[in-house]
This record gives structure tokens, sequence and C-alpha cells, in this order.
């Protein structure tokens, strides 16, 4: 029984080959025909689609009871229910709040948002280690570091003249006062 293990037969890996080549080509072609936006990491769906579509390729390659045709209208499906979630997404701000989260405000002008960090599950080393990664070297010289819907850290160093048009919509920034 070890030995079956190892290798069963010729027939066996003859299929891996040619049904994973198969399915590897159709899979780069419905990426390349769907556009970048399939494989973005742009939020919680679009890793959902692409891990799926990963174990889809693995189950094709691997199992006997899945046939190559089967395994195509998979990646179709797939495909298709991202593009067709990231078209609505683009057109409805109820379906984008369902599938996109927002960004998050984690350090405003030199000092923590302990409430906003909690929620968003962050600790300050964390914050730290990413003002560090962009070579600064002062929290005091950091305008903000803000939690993108991807899950990176962006660091956005302090402007001259104070502007900071690039943190609207960002949960938690401080509204200016009103004149």
């Amino acid at each position: 029984m070890w030995p079956d293990a190892l290798f069963q037969n010729w027939t066996g890996l003859g299929r891996t080959l040619v049904v994973g080549a198969l399915a590897y080509g159709a899979l780069v072609a419905l990426l390349r025909v769907s556009g970048k936006r399939t494989l973005s990491t742009m939020n919680a769906f679009d890793l959902v689609v692409t891990v799926a579509l990963g174990s889809t390729l693995a189950t094709i390659l691997l199992s006997k009871d899945v046939a190559l045709a089967e395994g195509l209208v998979a990646f179709a499906t797939l495909v298709g229910l991202q593009f067709a979630i990231s078209w609505l997404s683009v057109r409805s701000k109820t379906v984008s709040a369902l599938v996109k989260s927002e960004p998050a405000l984690l350090l405003y002008r030199g000092t923590f948002l302990p409430d906003q960090m909690r929620h968003s599950r962050v600790v300050e080393s964390e914050v730290r280690s990413a003002v560090r990664a962009q070579g600064v070297a002062a929290l005091d010289a950091v305008e903000a570091v803000v939690l993108e819907t991807d899950g990176s850290f962006t660091v956005v160093h302090r402007a001259a003249d104070d502007r900071t048009s690039s943190l609207i919509g960002v949960i938690g920034l401080p509204q200016p006062p009103k004149k």
C-alpha cells in the first residue's frame, strides 16, 4: 500500500499533465479577458475569488471525478461572478458597501488613534513598523497612517502647506472646524 502513495500509474500522470496544461491555459485566457480587476486584492471578495480559482485548478488537476469541462465551467462561473460584483459595486453604493471595507486612519499628525486601532485589530508596533519601512524616523513627521482596504498600511508624509486631500474618505479623519 505504501508504494501506491508514491506512484499509481502512468495514465494518472498523463491525465494530470494534459488536463493541467489545458486548465492552466484556459484560466490564463479567462483572466486576460476578464481584466486586471479579477486578480486584485482590493477587498475580501476579490481574495475569496482568487483562492477559489486556485482551489478549483487544484481540484481539476488532482481529482479524476472532475472533468476538464466541469472545471472550465467553474472557472467561468467564478470569474463571471467576480466581474458582476465588481461591475455592480462601481454602480451601486449599497453593493460597494457590502463587498468593500473602508480605509481606516490609525495615526494622525503623530498621535495614535486607539479606537480605530482597536476596531481594526492593529497594535502600535505594527504602525511604527509601517512608518519605519518608509524610512521615517519620527512619528511627528507623519501626517497619517492609513490601514487600506487590502490590509496594507499607507504612510502619508506631512505636507508643508497642511493639505490632506489624499485622506478624504478615510474613516476616523478629524473634520476641520467650520469657518
